[in-house]
């Protein structure tokens, strides 16, 4: 049956009418009502700013010059930021109404309380420096140790080369203890869940907040009076390590969580084991991630003192063996450099800091250059590497095929072609 087509005069069905929400209708133009920029800077919020500060400052130099007894460096700066969130948000709000005001201030102490973070770090960093000056001035305080050195001696005899080669030595044992071990306990904890795995959570996240002395008791009861270990490099690296390992388990723990549960799966799809997935798709995916939380346990255990004093012993002399006799740590040299009363043994004491933040950054960069790449980066050595490997693929392929299609042929029976034969009495 054919339905002819419809005429162009018939009646058209009316379409059903839409859903219209209460209220005032919606225009591409919404009552001229100015739309809020929340990320652009504005001329306007510079200029509240300055103006803020420059109120909080006179008001506050005002009431503690005229009108109140106040006094002291910490109570201008309190009573000045306090001037300043209610300037700032008189301000704010002769233009904003009460939400966009509660953002800006609440802005403005996230930035403020960043801007003290970093100022009291270049405040430190700047105080060792200058303090240290008049021994950083001096090449033999790089190339020097204390054996010649006394306090009374001048700067420009002694030095911290000794302090220096121990640090890097019981960071080095620390490091070659810790790094293995806290990967493959955050891999445990990440991969294998169950009852076990949530016991040594908790046991990592309470040494966490162990208390850097009992460590250093720790390793001094165990290792030095129980195995009769000598005071040194070695004791004082499994000391450190103490007090790294659960710090990077613990950040390791966090990166490899937050590796997509995809990848995983992508990789189990394709049969491949659990240990593979995490060698090959887990630890690559989370490798700077893994570096930072590296770097935390490096930082924390470089500048310990208390589980130092404990573990390497005082030495004035350059030892390299951290089996035998003690070993000096740079933070352990500050210690006793500083609370000398004679000026050239302080002076060395800020130096050693110095040294000592020097080392950190110097760390803190190679760490960084070596694992910052991200997820799926190569160095050339690599990509060359995989260049070789897939050219040696390719190679061994071709040879496989090449075996493969004339041993086929040969192997191949030559089948007669078939015959019909008509039986009587039937048709073809």
């Amino acid at each position: 049956m054919t339905v002819a087509p419809e005429a162009p005069g018939a009646r058209q069905v009316s379409r059903r009418s839409r859903t219209v929400l209460p209220g005032p209708s919606r225009s591409a133009d919404p009552g001229g009502e100015r739309r809020r920029a929340l990320t652009s800077l504005r001329d306007t919020d510079v200029y509240a700013v300055i103006g803020a500060a420059s109120a909080a400052l006179s008001l506050t130099w005002l009431l503690f010059v005229w009108l109140l007894p106040f006094n002291g460096p910490v109570g201008f700066v309190v009573m000045a930021y306090g001037l300043f969130l209610l300037v700032y948000a008189l301000l704010v709000s002769l233009d904003e109404d009460g939400p966009a005001v509660v953002d800006r201030i609440a802005a403005a102490m996230v930035r403020s309380m960043g801007f003290l973070m970093v100022a009291i770090l270049v405040i430190v960093v700047v105080y060792a420096l200058v303090q240290g000056r008049t021994a950083l001035v001096h090449l033999n305080f790089f190339t020097e140790d204390m054996t010649l050195a006394g306090p009374l001696e001048p700067l420009t005899i002694g030095g911290a080369l000794h302090a220096a080669v121990g640090t890097l030595i019981m960071i080095t044992i620390a490091l070659a203890i810790t790094v293995p071990v806290g990967l493959v306990c955050a891999v445990f904890l990440t991969e294998v869940p169950g009852p076990f795995s949530r016991f040594v959570r908790t046991i990592v996240e309470a040494m966490t907040a162990l208390p850097s002395i009992v460590a250093g008791l720790f390793i001094y009861a165990t290792v030095i009076l129980s195995l009769g270990v000598d005071l040194g490099g070695f004791a004082a690296g499994l000391a450190l390590s103490v007090m790294m390992l659960p710090i990077i388990i613990r950040a390791a723990d966090v990166v490899i969580r937050l590796v997509p549960g995809t990848l995983r799966e992508a990789s189990y799809a394709m049969g491949t084991s659990r240990w593979r997935t995490v060698w090959h798709v887990v630890l690559p995916t989370c490798r700077s991630g893994l570096t930072t939380s590296v770097i935390l346990g490096t930082a924390r255990g470089i500048g310990e003192t208390s589980p130092v004093m404990l573990t390497s012993g005082m030495t004035q002399e350059l030892n390299l063996d951290p089996f035998h006799d003690p070993m000096l740590a740079l933070s352990f040299a500050t210690f006793e450099y500083v609370k000398s009363p004679e000026p050239t043994m302080i002076a060395r004491g800020f130096g050693t800091a110095s040294l000592l933040m020097a080392l950190v950054l110097v760390l803190f960069v190679a760490a960084r250059v070596i694992g910052g790449r991200g997820p799926g980066q190569l160095t050339r050595r690599q990509e060359h590497r995989r260049v070789i490997a897939s050219r040696r693929d390719a190679r061994r392929f071709a040879e496989r095929a090449g075996r493969t299609t004339p041993a086929t042929a040969q192997a191949a029976p030559s089948t007669p072609p078939a015959t019909f034969r008509t039986q009587p009495g039937s048709s073809s």
